[in-house]
């Protein structure tokens, strides 16, 4: 690889200017193997924050990050998809689509993360489960997929290393929220992981990072288009996080909803958003010719009973107990259970989402630091939407927690996350639009 002088890449990325490929990988090379140090790393990527990339730079960027590690290959006749979330509060759709869209015909190799701050994390659902195992070799988790169609696992030291270096630099350094860096985060794991078809639900609101859809549209293109020049095909949906996802938010409580759902008893904003993100997929993979298809192949994995058995069944491949499948005390319960009550009566008009999140983080059902313990059983249950008229003395929601003083702080927070005007308001959309290029 060619010699270059760290400090005048920094120096031309910051005046504006475009880094080659070349540059750039010798750049991220340089950093991992330690001959670039950390301080040189966090000033490249204060430049790329504040000065933006360019198409050609966040493939190359991809690239570099995908060829840091290993990678899955999956035979080409086999339909290989995912799914990727933004992340957002009582997000437990991966936990119903992975196992619906393996008994529609996909194969999903899904690589999921921990919650952090006001956000929850599909491992952190999936290990409330007792037993459930989460790391995996690749070639043990290629293995998984191939047989059973379905695995849900933690990222491999062996899979994008380099993502994995800079994305924790990058939390510690102000730069997570640059589009071309989260594009270059996002697809070079879904495309290493071997990934064809991937749909992203990208989040939009009060409990999301993109705080507006314009905001949104713009990393959507660089998406579609970084995955395009892989050979990708991706699917953006557009949806509202301006409200909690379901009624559960909290890792045993979400695991238990998403369990209720593959027994058919639905909530109607998870459903209509598993529908669009499940169809989407489908269509792209040539499974399904039209939504009306999709549909209808969705809802028979439902009512047949196969993605509950194939979920059943991914349970105990990976080394947890299936049997909370009937028994969700197996992931424990929490010893109090805290009423939140309405004290005005009216519309409710917002809802601070990252509020709630951040709130039920002292109660442990999430965590500020990677290195912070949750307490699985820990959460709440929280029924109305925007639009929703409400009485005083109504039971809006219930904080699950295993400390009563500190539950009850929870409830008083999540009550004031709630803005209620006698004013009517109108119900949001939960999908604002759907993208694919």
């Amino acid at each position: 690889m060619a010699q270059y002088n760290p400090v005048e890449i920094i120096l031309k990325k910051r005046n504006g200017h475009e880094l080659s490929p070349e540059e750039i990988s010798f750049f991220i090379t340089g950093y991992l193997d330690g001959s670039i140090a950390e301080y040189q790393m966090s000033a490249l990527l204060m430049a790329i924050y504040f000065q933006g990339t360019a198409a050609t730079e966040i493939a190359a960027l991809t690239r570099t990050y995908i060829e840091s590690g290993s990678t899955l290959s999956f035979d080409p006749a086999l339909p290989v998809a995912d799914k990727h979330s933004t992340g957002g509060v009582g997000d437990k759709i991966s936990l119903m689509l992975a196992p619906i869209a393996a008994a529609c015909g996909l194969y999903i190799p899904m690589i999921s993360g921990r919650g952090l701050g006001h956000t929850g994390g599909t491992l952190d659902k999936l290990e409330a489960i007792p037993g459930f195992r989460v790391q995996y070799s690749l070639e043990d988790f290629q293995a998984l997929v191939e047989q059973y169609g379905i695995a849900m696992v933690g990222q491999s030291a062996e899979l994008v290393p380099a993502d994995k270096q800079i994305y924790a630099l990058r939390d510690v350094t102000a730069t997570v929220e640059s589009p071309g860096l989260i594009t270059a985060s996002i697809m070079s794991k879904k495309i290493a992981e071997g990934a064809r078809h991937l749909v992203i639900d990208l989040k939009v609101g009060s409990g999301a990072f993109m705080p507006n859809l314009r905001r949104a549209k713009e990393l959507a293109e660089l998406l579609v288009s970084t995955g395009e020049s892989f050979g990708q095909k991706v699917s953006v949906v557009f949806s509202n996080m301006n409200s909690p996802l379901g009624h559960a938010v909290g890792n045993a409580l979400e695991m238990i909803e998403a369990i209720e759902y593959l027994k058919g008893r639905t909530l109607p904003d998870t459903k209509e958003l598993t529908d669009a993100l499940v169809t989407r997929v489908l269509i792209s993979a040539g499974l399904a010719r039209d939504e009306a298809q999709a549909q209808a192949m969705i809802d028979e994995a439902i009512t047949s009973g196969k993605a509950l058995d194939i979920f059943r069944k991914m349970i105990a491949v990976q080394g947890g107990d299936a049997r909370v499948i009937d028994d969700y005390t197996l992931m424990g319960t929490a010893g109090y259970t805290i009423p939140i009550i309405a004290f005005e009566e009216g519309y409710i008009h917002l809802i601070d989402s990252r509020a709630i999140g951040y709130a039920l983080v002292r109660i442990k059902a999430g965590r500020m630091k990677t290195t912070d313990s949750l307490d699985y059983s820990a959460g709440a249950l929280l029924y109305p939407k925007i639009g929703d008229q409400i009485k005083r003395g109504d039971t809006i929601g219930e904080v699950h927690c295993n400390d009563l003083s500190l539950g009850k702080e929870v409830a008083s927070l999540i009550q004031g996350a709630y803005s209620i005007s006698p004013i009517p308001k109108e119900s949001e959309p939960l999908i604002f639009e759907i993208y694919s290029g």
